[in-house]
């Protein structure tokens, strides 16, 4: 009997150690886990700058943007999701905004405008879609970067200067963070496109993602 009660005298005693001491430090140990398996997720809505094309997945410039980030912030896990298609204006911005929205991102960066540009579309239209799109993520309390495009000088200067000042207008009109221009030191230079003179190679995305880099750490940080 007195054994007995010595056994769960030492049962009582080694659940108490373990419930004070070992259990703590376990869901501090889950805590850790738990706030890094969930990172900051940025969403890039773009079309065929974005998706890569020419490149491989990991060389277009959401990959190599997120490569960056995680050097940058060791305290922190971002995921980079890359939203791009190629052919798209910004009419499908829209539909498409309202869908990636579901994966609820901290951060959009809008990417769509190019194409509009290069066809030649109306700039009021360009302007309406853009807009809703910003909208609809303000909506969700995502925080917004808007990309600036420009266009070859073929154009002509009123319809250049035009959709160029959009993007302006649009980040003063809506307090959203603005990149002058996506392409900075890639449009136009030969060592950074493919031969097509259009897409970036693998280097003309490294420098989009540096070019974007400091603008999403404001955001996110």
């Amino acid at each position: 009997m007195i054994f007995k009660t010595q056994s769960l005298h030492v049962l009582l005693i080694t659940t108490f150690f373990l419930f004070f001491n070992v259990a703590p430090a376990d869901a501090n140990t889950l805590g850790k886990s738990d706030k890094k398996s969930k990172p900051i997720k940025i969403l890039v809505l773009g079309d065929s700058l974005t998706e890569g094309y020419g490149v491989a997945k990991k060389d277009a410039y959401p990959a190599q943007l997120e490569t960056l980030l995680s050097e940058k912030l060791k305290d922190k896990t971002t995921k980079v999701i890359n939203a791009g298609s190629s052919g798209s204006t910004s009419a499908s911005a829209k539909g498409r905004i309202q869908w990636h929205l579901r994966a609820k991102p901290k951060l959009v960066i809008f990417s769509l405008g190019a194409n509009d540009g290069l066809r030649g579309l109306k700039i009021d239209s360009t302007r309406k879609n853009l807009e809703t799109a910003i909208k609809i993520a303000q909506k969700s309390q995502v925080k917004i970067i808007l990309s600036g495009m420009m266009l070859p000088h073929n154009y002509g200067k009123k319809y250049r200067t035009e959709f160029e000042n959009l993007f302006k207008e649009l980040s003063k009109k809506h307090n959203v963070a603005l990149v002058p221009f996506l392409l900075k030191d890639v449009g136009a230079q030969k060592e950074m496109n493919l031969p097509d003179g259009i897409h970036p190679n693998e280097k003309g995305h490294k420098k989009i993602a540096e070019t974007l880099l400091p603008y999403v750490l404001k955001e996110i940080q």
